[in-house]
């Protein structure tokens, strides 16, 4: 059954010779949507449009358009799993190819190709890559051994470089996500880089690579599964009350307050200690005009330059010039308004002791429950961010993917080397968010204890699917499994092209209706998507339906622990991990499991050799971990097309990045 048609109203306040620029534009895009040109009126709004156009129009969305009137139709899904699996990865190969002709990273993959110098050897990413055919070679005379393949794992630190070609490990991860399917992207917060290598060959080549990232915040279906959605747990303690729980309310105030940096309120009068006791409305009405007033302040005056990472994190003077700051001024004006209110709505009820009858009475209470809801939002938002963790990138290349190496990927990324890792690296890292609130370096607790991830493909995932790490494996105390939740709801901006993004990002900023995005840290969730909505406001087209990109994804969750919920939320002060985290050997452990459980058989299957034999290294290579570069765009001066009167002008750069 195809989707539905959506109207798009023209952009408002264009001139006739704009909008009949535009309707000439549109035609031809509807009668060919893998039309490569990408063209431009000079008004912002128009130009925005017709970027977004072209870009769904390569994408197979349908056009439809008349003179007065302008419609569009997402794409049909395949029925076929494997038509669909071809369907997304042409579609996200669009943003992947646009990103390999950015001269800048052309340059890297021919610099990391390059053959060079070291100890006496000359040396390239070529050096990092097994030879197919030596490697079936290995796995006919040693079987399905360590001698043959013998993973370990590499923690990537800023600097490091390998010991057997001197590149940047950096580089070395870096180049081989270029071989990925999709773009490859940064996201803030927290970032651990991994390579997986095999010690049973010259240069130690690499296995697959993996990436941890900071959670996305809102995952519905990770959410249900943890059990953390505030509503939840509030219905859950309707039916079961607990002291515990009654008593965790309260700490979680003062914990909420010893977060917030108080001198300058106290010294401009929006706070004195007696208000904790005996908050009123006044006072926190003031706290939100203040933090309203100081908002409209940053989104006027912010400059990116103001919010760089401080050289010292352990320096207070310099966390508390940043709490001062407009934007997280106006944050702890707003986080200490919602606990005032949270404490005047739950003391009646809790104070002073907290009691089982007490907190009955308190979620019988429309306010009182409100702030219970409110207290559960906050402690989920700090866990979040540090406690559990995304799998962003997670795969085994060329040739070790034909040996089901992406199950050997998988569970080295969530094993306990990982975890030691993680809570290494993060066990004193200063808080950006939690710092600037609180004007001093704030830890946060680094136990990784729940990893999420989800599929390339919205089809069954031949990685993830029913990936199960046997607890004996760690002699742990149950088995470690990648469980499926759901699947993704297929919202964001990859089908959209940069040219697009910047074109929007133009339109919000020229727009004075619009609240100001100056993309710093700390001011929301998704600055870049923000904008995006935004300007299709400004458009007044359905941002909800056209950031619909129709490639949902699997999504899966590993929970490290036997006390997640508890432990997220703080009612427990340790996780309780399924293994321990000091186990020796666990690489070794687990890396025996996958040569049991899938190597073994794999080897024995013709057809598995024959397609390893492929990966060859001779010259020219060939190799399926090498990147593929589009064609190189020719060098040409820009195409000049007149629509409607408007000359339409646009660079064979441009043209070829949206070629397939």
């Amino acid at each position: 059954m195809s989707e539905a048609w959506h109207h798009l109203p023209i952009p408002p306040n264009a001139s006739p010779d704009a909008r009949r620029a535009f309707f000439a534009a549109v035609s031809e895009l509807a009668e060919s949507r893998a039309n490569h040109l990408r063209p431009t009126v000079g008004d912002a709004a128009i130009d925005a449009a017709l970027s977004i156009l072209t870009d769904l129009g390569t994408q197979g969305w349908r056009i439809r358009v008349n003179e007065e009137s302008l419609s569009v139709q997402p794409p049909d899904t395949e029925k076929d799993p494997a038509a669909e699996k071809e369907r997304v990865r042409s579609q996200e190969l669009l943003k992947r190819d646009e990103q390999l002709a950015i001269p800048s990273v052309r340059r890297f993959i021919e610099r990391m190709e390059r053959p060079r110098e070291y100890e006496g050897r000359f040396v390239s990413i070529f050096s990092l890559m097994r030879d197919g055919a030596e490697l079936a070679d290995s796995l006919c005379s040693q079987g399905a051994t360590a001698e043959a393949i013998d993973p370990y794992v590499q923690i990537i630190s800023r600097g490091d470089r390998c010991h057997h070609t001197g590149m940047r490990l950096l580089d070395i991860w870096r180049y081989f996500r270029h071989t990925w399917s999709n773009q490859s992207t940064s996201t803030p917060g927290r970032t651990m880089l991994i390579l997986v290598r095999d010690r049973a060959a010259p240069f130690h080549p690499v296995i697959g690579i993996a990436a941890l990232g900071s959670a996305i915040i809102q995952i519905a279906e990770r959410d249900d599964w943890i059990g953390w959605q505030p509503q939840e747990v509030v219905r859950h303690l309707d039916e079961n009350p607990d002291l515990r729980w009654a008593r965790w309310l309260l700490r979680r105030l003062e914990v909420g307050l010893e977060g917030i940096y108080l001198g300058d309120l106290i010294e401009d009068g929006l706070y004195w200690p007696s208000l904790w006791d005996e908050p009123t409305d006044d006072s926190i009405d003031q706290l939100r005009e203040e933090a309203a007033a100081r908002r409209r302040k940053h989104n006027r005056f912010a400059r990116r330059s103001d919010f760089r990472s401080p050289k010292d994190p352990a320096d207070v003077d310099t966390w508390v010039e940043r709490a001062k700051s407009d934007l997280f001024r106006s944050k702890r004006c707003l986080a200490l308004a919602e606990l005032l209110s949270a404490r005047k709505a739950l003391s009646p009820h809790l104070t002073p002791k907290p009691t089982l009858t007490g907190l009955r009475t308190a979620l019988e209470d429309r306010k009182a429950r409100r702030a219970v809801l409110v207290i559960l939002r906050r402690a989920k938002a700090e866990a979040v961010g540090t406690e559990i963790a995304d799998l962003t990138v997670c795969g085994a290349l060329p040739p070790y993917n034909v040996l089901i190496g992406g199950k050997l990927i998988s569970m080295l990324a969530v094993s306990p080397t990982v975890v030691r890792e993680y809570h290494k690296r993060y066990c004193r890292y200063a808080s950006q968010i939690a710092s600037s609130l609180a004007g001093k370096p704030v830890y946060r607790r680094s136990n990784l204890v729940y990893i999420g991830t989800t599929s390339l493909y919205g089809s069954n995932s031949s990685q993830y699917n029913r990936l199960r790490l046997p607890g004996d494996v760690l002699h742990a105390r149950g088995d470690i499994a990648f469980n499926q939740l759901g699947r993704s709801r297929s919202f964001g901006t990859s089908h959209l092209s940069d040219e697009s993004l910047r074109a929007l990002s133009r339109l919000a900023e020229q727009s004075r209706t619009g609240v100001k995005v100056n993309s710093i840290f700390g001011e929301g969730v998704n600055p870049k998507l923000r904008k995006v909505r935004e300007a299709l406001d400004i458009l007044g087209w359905p941002s909800d339906e056209l950031l619909q990109h129709r490639r949902p994804r699997l999504i899966y969750g590993v929970t490290l622990v036997n006390n997640l919920l508890p432990y997220l939320l703080g009612l427990d002060e340790e996780p309780r991990y399924l293994f321990r985290r000091n186990v020796a050997n666990d690489i070794e452990r687990i890396s025996d499991w996958w040569r049991e459980r899938w190597l073994r058989k794999r080897i024995l299957l013709e057809d598995v050799v024959a397609t390893l034999q492929v990966h060859r290294l001779d010259r020219p290579v060939r190799h399926g971990a090498r990147v593929s570069l589009p064609d190189k765009p020719a060098l040409a001066s820009s195409r000049t097309q007149t629509l409607g009167g408007v000359a339409s002008t646009t660079s064979q750069a441009q043209i070829l990045l949206n070629c397939e």
